[in-house]
């Protein structure tokens, strides 16, 4: 299976996302002469070679009518702590745009040398831009979306609806310009499956238009709900709103890197310098798609009576485990104890998690993930005078098992004053003789 793995242990802004995937294609000028093309008001996109501690990767600049975000002149200053990714600290009211732009009419006749005003986009004027890019409606289709979840993200910031959330003009290009790269780049390299690393989101504080606002920003925290995320000792914003929204969509799994045989391997640089490498890191290869992963969960108990092991073990399974076994063990002050082992999968653990604290006297559990291979398995049917039975198919890795049905099988057994063995021999031999005849 073609998986994509993005470590973002040094955070997760839109420009790295997408310098990261850009090395990793073979033609990275024609990638740029596609987007710069693409027809984002006054875009131009370009990539140049960035050192960050001793690594040698890509840096995405994105200017707007030839100057960077950082660069542009306003009369309203704002201090900002980063290059890309500004929607946060940008989105007004209506009423406040109105107030704005009347401001700035007066100043931009004044300071006509100044080619951009200071104006503001709603979604609606972005779908229109959008829609007009010469980028194929999938690639359109997912810009939107990744953009549908920043203007969530900022309207329960702002607590505003949707609809009145207006995005600063040159934010605005910035964001669209980083996420259609990073839309077109999956549309490219076409993975299969798309794995993230727990995201680094930094530490302190980051000054917005609005004023001074903790790490991660709130849109971005918001935007970051049910991912796994830590801080750390490096003082700044590390994930941005539109790095956290493109994470959001794609993203099929956070969490370990999986055992694959890497391909390519791109390095996308952020602007600033920190002690740890500023950087987000794409690796392209290959998974076993019949390795699929499973969680043990395990605790060990001394103070359990049989009938209560019995009980929480029969709970378990309810909860959705796939194995439930118990192994004796000796621990401490010379007690015999009980080991018990728990495998899921990763959608019912947390279920597991309360069933063995609710049902066991344990105090802690310890979780194991483990790549898992399997046959793969069918169940069949075939009726005989003695009723259905029921058997399992299992092939894969040049093997072929067929079992029947423990139950089927016990039933014949009961009924007809046979041996487990006698009735599976018998139900065989019938089933033989039907395919003679056929």
């Amino acid at each position: 299976m073609k998986t994509l793995y993005l470590d973002c242990g040094m955070g997760a802004a839109g420009d790295m996302l997408t310098a990261a995937l850009m090395e990793l294609l073979e033609d990275k000028a024609s990638f740029l002469t596609k987007l710069n093309h693409a027809g984002i008001p006054g875009v131009q996109v370009s990539a140049e070679p960035s050192v960050k501690c001793g690594i040698t990767g890509t840096h995405v600049s994105v200017k707007i009518h030839g100057a960077e975000e950082g660069e542009q002149v306003h009369q309203h200053e704002h201090e900002h702590e980063h290059a890309h990714d500004h929607t946060h600290g940008h989105e007004h009211t209506q009423e406040h745009t109105q107030e704005h732009t009347q401001e700035h009419t007066q100043e931009h006749s004044e300071h006509h040398e100044h080619v951009h005003t200071h104006s503001h986009s709603s979604m609606q004027e972005i779908c229109e831009i959008v829609n007009h890019l010469k980028l194929s409606e999938r690639v359109k289709k997912e810009v939107m979306a990744v953009y549908g979840r920043i203007a969530e993200a900022e309207s329960v910031a702002h607590g505003t609806e949707v609809s009145q959330i207006h995005f600063h003009e040159v934010g605005t290009m910035d964001a669209i310009a980083d996420v259609a790269a990073f839309c077109l780049l999956v549309e490219e390299l076409a993975p299969q499956k798309i794995i993230a690393s727990p995201v680094h989101v930094g530490s302190g504080q980051v000054h917005c238009a609005h004023g001074i606002l903790p790490v991660p920003a709130p849109a971005t925290a918001y935007l970051l709900k049910g991912v796994p995320i830590y801080g750390g000792r490096i003082r700044g914003e590390l994930c941005t709103p539109t790095g956290a929204a493109l994470l959001r969509h794609f993203v099929d799994e956070f969490g370990e890197m999986p055992v694959m045989k890497v391909d390519k391997i791109g390095y996308g640089m952020g602007k600033k310098d920190f002690e740890a490498a500023n950087c987000v890191r794409a690796m392209l290869g290959e998974c076993d798609e019949d390795a699929e992963v499973v969680y043990e969960l395990s605790c060990n108990v001394d103070d359990i009576t049989a009938e209560q092991l019995g009980f929480a073990m029969e709970q378990l399974y309810l909860a959705g485990a796939r194995e439930v076994y118990t192994i004796p063990v000796g621990m401490k002050k010379n007690r015999p104890g009980v080991l018990l082992n728990v495998i899921c999968m990763k959608d019912k653990k947390q279920a597991l998690l309360q069933a063995m604290f609710k049902h066991t006297t344990t105090l802690g559990v310890r979780e194991t993930r483990h790549p898992r291979y399997i046959l793969s398995r069918k169940t069949e049917c075939f009726e005989t005078p003695y009723g259905t039975i029921h058997r399992k198919v299992s092939t894969g890795y040049g093997v072929t098992r067929v079992k029947m049905e423990y139950e089927d099988l016990a039933e014949v057994a009961r009924k007809q004053g046979l041996s487990l063995n006698e009735a599976e021999n018998l139900v065989q031999q019938y089933k033989v003789r039907s395919e003679e005849k056929h």
